[in-house]
């Protein structure tokens, strides 16, 4: 941990201005940007510090929003999605607008309800050079996507795997009105097994899901 400057001392904590909200180490934020076209900064608090004239800073990790990424937003990449950095900041205290909460992305997928101050958080990424870790995902569907959120899936009661609608044929209203699904490779399975009255235990079913779980 940093020492601090002769003339500066650590805070726990800093009440945001015109709010009651607490923020403390640890804690993300929302920051207001230079533009107010744009969207707030997202940022996790590292080091609060108040000088002689009780001047407050913050030292800052910044998440990235895919569209600020080097590689840009991808299909895959949700509208809540953010990239934990390695680009550390100082700014002023008084830029922090809110609170926010960042999840892990199996935790986000868990919500029951998602709030403006909800996000998530699955790669770090390094701003120099566009580096993801980790760098391979598992991926899901004919077209072989990581998994988005907050796109509609169905799963296939066979080999257990997802599939977008439009990747199946399907609209989305008739795949909300689905109560079984059979991808096109388990339904042709299924009638050669029925042709041969072959009946497979579940090791065939695992063997499909890994072929189709690849990384990447």
């Amino acid at each position: 941990m940093a020492k601090t400057r002769p003339g500066k001392k650590d805070l726990d904590a800093y009440t945001i201005t015109g709010t009651n909200k607490v923020v403390r180490v640890g804690d993300c934020v929302l920051m207001r940007p230079s533009e107010t076209s744009k969207l707030p900064y997202v940022a996790r608090v590292e080091k609060i510090e108040a000088d002689n004239r009780n001047n407050i800073k913050v030292r800052v990790r910044w998440y990235y929003r895919p569209e600020e990424s080097i590689g840009g937003r991808r299909q895959f990449h949700g509208a809540k999605e953010l990239f934990l950095s390695d680009h550390y900041d100082v700014q002023s205290a008084h830029t922090i607008e809110g609170k926010c909460i960042v999840h892990t992305f199996k935790n986000y997928t868990k919500l029951e309800n998602v709030g403006a101050e909800d996000y998530y958080c699955r790669f770090e990424y390094k701003a120099a050079t566009g580096a993801f870790t980790p760098d391979r995902v598992a991926v899901y569907c004919t077209c072989e996507m990581p998994y988005n959120p907050d796109d509609l899936m169905v799963q296939c009661e066979g080999c257990k795997d997802w599939y977008h609608p439009a990747c199946v044929s399907m609209t989305i209203e008739e795949a909300k009105k689905l109560d079984h699904f059979v991808c096109s490779e388990c339904a042709s399975d299924a009638d050669i097994k029925k042709t041969e009255n072959i009946f497979s235990a579940s090791p065939v079913a695992e063997d499909k899901l890994d072929s189709k779980r690849r990384k990447r």
